[in-house]
This record gives C-alpha cells, structure tokens and sequence, in this order.
C-alpha cells in the first residue's frame, strides 16, 4: 500500500501532536454516519493504546444500528451531555476533525470546537476544506474518513498498535461509505486495506449485518410505507424521490437512524441513476443523495441544498419560508434541478442506462 500521498512534513508534525498531546478529543459531522462514528472510535482505540486520555465527542446521537461497536458507551453526545462535552472540549490540547471539512457541518457544537485553543487536525474526505485546522489531512479520492484514518496510522508506523477493537471500528467506516464495497472503491488498494484489517481479527460479516442490514420492526414498516406509497420514480430524467413528512414518521414511531440506507434502495430500479431522500424535520427538510456511474449529485446538493459530499454520495438541507409547505418547495426545487442535470445522465454510457 502506498503511503506516499502525505507529505512527510505533515506527517512528522502529526507525530509531534500526538506526542505532545495527553487529552486527545475526537469529533465529526452533525448526524454522526458509520464513517464519522468508525473513525473517530477507530483513532481513539489506537490513540488509546499509546498510553493516551481520549474522548469522542459528537454533535448528536449515532444511530442505534452502530450500537454494537467496542467504545459506544463511552462517545459523547453533545446534544445529550452538554456540559461534559464542554469540559472535554476545554481540556483537551488536541482535537481530531474527523469526516468533516467546515464548522457548520457541527450544527450548535461548532463553537466550541473552533473557539478551543487545542491544536487541531482534520482527516477527512470531502472537497473544499476550510482552513479552520492547524493540520489538514484531506483527499476525497479516498472511500471514506475511516480509510484515511488507517492511512495515517500506517503512516505513522503504528499499524502494530491497532487492536481488534480499533479495526473493527475503522472497517466498519469502510464499509458503511462504500455500501460493502459497491462504491466509492476502485482503488485496489482499499481491498488491501481490507485485507490488513482482517487480519487484526474484524469479523466482516457481522459488520455487515449489524451496521447495514439490521433494522427495527418500525424501521422496516416505515420503509415498506415509503416505498408503497411514497416513492416516485421519474424516468424521463432516470431518478427517483421519497418524501417523509413529519406526520408519517410520527405515525411509525422514526427515530435516528431508522431510515438509513432508504435512499439507496430506488438505485435498484432498471434506469434509476440517481436517488434523493426528503425527510421533513422542524426547522428543515433533511436531503440525502445518491447515485451511480458517476452520476453527480453532490452538485445538486452544493447548489440548491447548502450541501454537498461525493460525487455518488451527498447530502443537505433545505431551510427556506416558513414549515408549513417547505417540503413541497424543497421536492419543487428538486424536481426543477432534475431538468437542469439532465444533460449530465446523457454523458453516461449508453449501456449503463437501462430504461425502466
């Protein structure tokens, strides 16, 4: 596996941070995914091990379908203990930016990130970083953050240091980004890592089930609902929508978590190449994206969502007017981006558009 892509310089200084550093704090993105979750725990077992006091801090609540990762009990919900997760974050002579490139993707728990005085790091793997880090690692050619965690750690030579727990963390970043390795992983040398990381004893099948397969009763009778009734499905621009209204995730007892995967599911479709979820909260419509064959959807996201991501993979919200009616205009903006993007399905290869 190649190593070369950091500069040795950031390297060293990374080196020199974590050295220097006892409270080490480990944070990402509002809406923790598998990838935020995977990395931060991921860096703070192997930080952990090298004789380290850390702590994960997140903006909110992960959802429950990663409740089976060594270090859950542990991670800190801002949104849950405000004021221990203050005190972390004020203690702390060092803090890992992982799975995020600006502040605001933190919601409320930004200020007290950017207003520490601890040093820094960002690992992460969206485009455009701001330069709010002392020390940013970011590619957004790699899968996932937690690829790019298990990068650094090799970097740095500490891959014997990594424990299962560690591994199973950082592989199930992977795996949950790539959704088991269907995307966002042409380069061969992600397998690799793969490989390196069962051989730290990761039991991939379970990673599986647990973090992508598993869901709860209202789980999968909110699903069959949004793909009986919900589901729209508009071949003419080769996409497909979901809407959720607050309502209808009342109505099957939603909670964090218990749509994941949903926008996925459309990409099943003969012709589909790209799908987007709408789910109404107070305050917002929550925009979720994905495609394939290069299909750019965080562009759409980056453009009429205050979003962005990947390419196949992106995310954002929608916050105009008042709530009454705010999901109907955010699917309305959509279904006009639709028109727009359409000369960017018809660069596709012909025979990756099969028509429904």
């Amino acid at each position: 596996m190649d190593n070369k892509i950091f500069d040795n310089k950031d390297i060293r200084k990374l080196r020199g941070l974590i050295e220097g550093a006892q409270n080490i704090v480990l944070t990402c993105h509002v809406r923790p995914d598998g990838d935020a979750v995977g990395c931060t725990l991921g860096l703070s077992h192997l930080l952990s091990s090298l004789g380290k006091h850390t702590a994960v801090v997140t903006p909110d609540m992960p959802p429950r379908s990663l409740n089976f990762l060594p270090g859950m009990k542990d991670l800190v919900p801002a949104t849950k203990y405000p004021d221990y997760a203050t005190k972390l974050i004020d203690g702390a002579d060092l803090i890992f930016c992982c799975d995020f490139n600006t502040p605001s993707r933190q919601d409320a728990l930004a200020p007290a990130i950017t207003g520490s005085k601890a040093k820094k790091v960002m690992v992460d793997h969206h485009e455009g970083p701001d330069s709010f880090c002392d020390l940013t690692f970011s590619f957004p050619e790699m899968s996932s953050a937690s690829e790019l965690a298990f990068r650094l750690i090799a970097a740095l030579g500490l891959y014997g240091e990594m424990d299962r727990d560690a591994a199973t963390c950082i592989c199930t970043g992977i795996i949950t980004d790539t959704r088991n390795f269907s995307v966002n992983c042409s380069n061969p040398e992600t397998y690799e890592i793969l490989m390196r990381l069962l051989e730290k004893g990761v039991d991939k099948p379970t990673i599986v089930r647990q973090a992508l397969e598993l869901v709860s009763y209202d789980s999968l009778r909110l699903q069959a609902y949004a793909l009986n009734d919900k589901l729209e499905v508009f071949p003419q621009h080769h996409a497909a929508v979901i809407t959720i209204t607050l309502d209808e995730q009342k109505r099957f007892g939603y909670e964090r978590g218990d749509s994941e995967g949903l926008v996925n599911i459309p990409l099943k479709i003969r012709g589909v190449v790209y799908s987007f979820f709408l789910r109404e909260e107070e305050g917002m419509v929550k925009v979720s994206a994905r495609s394939v064959d290069g299909f750019p959807v965080n562009r759409i996201c980056s453009k009429y969502f205050s979003g962005g991501g990947h390419i196949m993979a992106a995310g954002g919200e929608y916050r105009e007017g008042e709530q009454e009616g705010r999901l109907k205009r955010c699917y309305d903006r959509l279904l006009a981006a639709m028109k727009e993007f359409d000369p960017e399905v018809k660069k596709l290869s012909p025979e990756k558009i099969t028509r429904t």
